[in-house]
């Protein structure tokens, strides 16, 4: 399958198999911006460290590194005993994003009917499946997109650029390629479109600032990265004229969790009349849940994400240094919840639904009854 985003010329996914066919290989993320490291992971208990971690985030890619995590421990062992062991252990790792319990839930189904012997191949090759979705379904979510930035473009004056804001790092680091949020920027670029993107830092991990801005730098699309509490003052004053992120989990009435600090974004949004889509995968969509607020888990992280922060220093070296008094102590939310009513709508892959439960089940009647 075609792959869109490169890195120094050459074309990559987030996550694929190494040339033994059973390692798992990733890009380390927690490396970014500074240094670009390949990593392989032969055991569960690797790839475990690696969600928690962040070495893979994003909903999507969490949800392909865990189905190949159930692959590789299949490969040491594909007896039930393992398996079941191996999924509690995942399951563990990210709470929010529900994109992991989907991945465990499916590969589950499939391999408890088989015969040990078969299992591991099973594993292997819906992994693999999984990862090939996930891209079409990327690509289809800019697809769907676009027009909404086209529109703006065709009322902009000539030379003038589409303003995009978007929150945290919903682009190809955070999916298997392409990304949700930054699909349509892409495709928009590519299609000689003037796009912008106001990047949000998104302290206190920096994902937008690492991550969201490395990748559109190494794609060419114009950029700056703006203080997390600057997107409210650029809206007033007419410097945005859509907002798009990504959700690590949406409810069947469309709430949506996202990294924390969305809220915020759409609150101003809604105040200052710029519309607020959120781009997910279905697989995102968590069909038993109807309050995001109180029914959505929300991961609470080690505090020294808050009180320290890490980047290069003068000398050109890595280090992490503390920002806060010794003694204080911080809290770290990981994600917070956008209810409904203030999403314009949820750009999936089969078209743009109305936040709410008749607008999801529009465009999937499959889930009618869940």
């Amino acid at each position: 399958m075609e792959r869109s985003m490169k890195v120094d010329e050459k074309a990559y996914r987030t996550i694929w198999l190494a040339e033994d066919g059973w390692r798992i290989r990733i890009i380390d993320q927690t490396r970014l911006p500074h240094e670009f490291v390949l990593l392989d992971l032969e055991s569960l208990e690797q790839v475990a460290e690696a969600i928690k971690s962040m070495r893979v985030r994003g909903a999507p890619l969490i949800g392909a590194a865990a189905a190949y995590g159930l692959a590789v421990a299949m490969h040491h062992s594909p007896t039930t005993e393992n398996l079941e062991q191996s999924i509690a252990v995942l399951a563990a790792t990210r709470p929010t994003a529900v994109n992991l319990r989907w991945a465990l839930a499916d590969i589950q189904g499939r391999l408890m009917p088989l015969a040990d012997e078969d299992r591991t191949a099973a594993a292997y090759h819906r992994a693999g499946e999984i990862c090939d979705e996930d891209v079409e379904i990327n690509r289809r979510i800019g697809t769907n997109a676009l027009p909404l930035i086209k529109e703006i473009a065709a009322n902009k004056r000539l030379g003038e650029v589409v303003n995009v804001l978007t929150h945290c790092n919903a682009g190809w680091l955070a999916t298997v390629d392409w990304g949700t949020a930054t699909s349509p920027v892409y495709q928009a670029h590519d299609a000689g479109i003037p796009v912008h993107v106001w990047v949000d830092e998104t302290r206190p991990r920096n994902q937008g600032a690492s991550l969201t801005a490395w990748e559109l730098g190494h794609h060419g699309v114009p950029h700056t990265v703006i203080a997390d509490n600057a997107g409210g003052h650029l809206m007033q004053h007419g410097q945005v004229d859509i907002c798009i992120t990504g959700t690590d989990r949406t409810t069947a009435t469309g709430d949506v969790a996202n990294k924390i600090g969305t809220y915020l974004k759409a609150l101003a949004a809604r105040e200052n009349g710029v519309p607020f889509y959120v781009a997910l995968p279905s697989p995102t969509i968590d069909w038993t849940l109807s309050d995001g607020v109180s029914d959505i888990p929300i991961e609470e992280r080690d505090g020294s994400e808050v009180t320290e922060i890490t980047g290069r220093n003068a000398a050109g070296q890595i280090e992490t240094v503390r920002i806060v008094p010794e003694g204080s102590t911080a809290a770290n939310p990981a994600f917070d919840v956008t209810p409904a009513h203030l999403v314009t709508g949820l750009v999936t892959e089969r078209g743009i639904a109305g936040a709410s439960r008749e607008g999801l089940r529009k465009l999937f009647p499959e889930n009618a009854t869940k």
